[in-house]
């Protein structure tokens, strides 16, 4: 029976086997549970040397819970509750010792795990992932260009409108866009030099991650911070400085190639995780679930 419980657990959630065998709730987590606890592997924390670290929606009301995995072997290592620093060191903690072998960490501009880092990863270079940063100035500085854009033609309907539609075209990526839509973004860059100068600034930003060597890099964010300083656009210097703060972990990406790609993929799954269970009443089986589900490569 227990062997029957453990193989349905895999597929259904907890609630359908407990229905379906006519057991208690509490009965089928338990003996998953111990399934788990038996087959989710320690990783080998000697050989560590890369890690990707990012944060997901734990539940309704924005509690969050961080997660980190080996970007070599994609092995998801640690998941706890919260985003601060108090809540992410336990997972250097866990990590003892081998915190001095990791070499480069993954991230979103979070503070908190930048600083942790720092703290107990003495030779880790910190990288902040291109898709956080470029999304962040869509909504900061792309958005808030757009709107005042608007709002400075009300007398010219057409024009207005035209700009109001045009987000998901200056946030896109210009190779996803179809010819029509290449040819209606050109139009709306060749008659709006704010929003033009924006979307140049946005394309200029990206081009920070692909530098061949740090002094390309160094060299390429300097030319985008005059830029940006003499754009005369208010969210564009304001995020401008902003950025200045986290630029070392731009620079870092030219010699460490890694993103929070995969993580990003491992979030999706997590959410089907989370959608089949209802929602789990104790973080630490559903954080097991996580594990389990992503064993690694060798």
């Amino acid at each position: 029976m227990v062997r029957y419980v453990e193989a349905l657990a895999r597929l259904l959630p907890v609630r359908q086997v407990a229905e379906l065998l006519g057991l208690h709730w509490d009965t089928v987590k338990a003996i998953d549970q111990q399934r788990l606890h038996r087959e989710v592997v320690e990783p080998d924390r000697t050989r560590l040397r890369r890690l990707i670290m990012d944060e997901f929606a734990l539940y309704k009301g924005h509690r969050y819970a961080t997660v980190v995995a080996c970007a070599d072997t994609q092995q998801v290592l640690w998941v706890g509750e919260g985003r601060s620093r108090e809540a992410i060191r336990p997972f250097f903690t866990w990590l003892g010792e081998a915190c001095e072998h990791i070499e480069a960490v993954a991230m979103d501009m979070n503070t908190a795990m930048d600083l942790e880092v720092q703290a107990h990863c003495p030779n880790a270079a910190v990288i902040y992932d291109l898709f956080h940063v470029v999304a962040k100035f869509g909504r900061e500085v792309i958005d808030r260009v757009r709107v005042d854009q608007a709002n400075r033609l009300r007398a010219d309907k057409p024009a207005r409108k035209a700009i109001k539609q045009s987000r998901w075209l200056l946030l896109r990526n210009r190779d996803n866009l179809t010819d029509a839509q290449a040819v209606t973004l050109n139009d709306l860059l060749a008659a709006n030099q704010p929003l033009f100068t924006t979307y140049l600034l946005k394309e200029q930003l990206k081009a920070l991650w692909y530098a061949p060597s740090p002094h390309t890099a160094k060299r390429r964010w300097n030319q985008w911070f005059r830029m940006a300083m003499d754009s005369g656009l208010a969210p564009v210097i304001a995020f401008a400085r902003k950025l200045e703060k986290y630029v070392h972990g731009i620079i870092a990406s030219a010699r460490h190639r890694l993103n929070t790609s995969v993580l990003e993929g491992m979030n999706n799954r997590i959410k089907v995780i989370k959608r089949m269970a209802y929602g789990y009443r104790d973080s630490n089986y559903f954080f097991l679930k996580i594990r389990a589900a992503f064993p690694g490569k060798t």
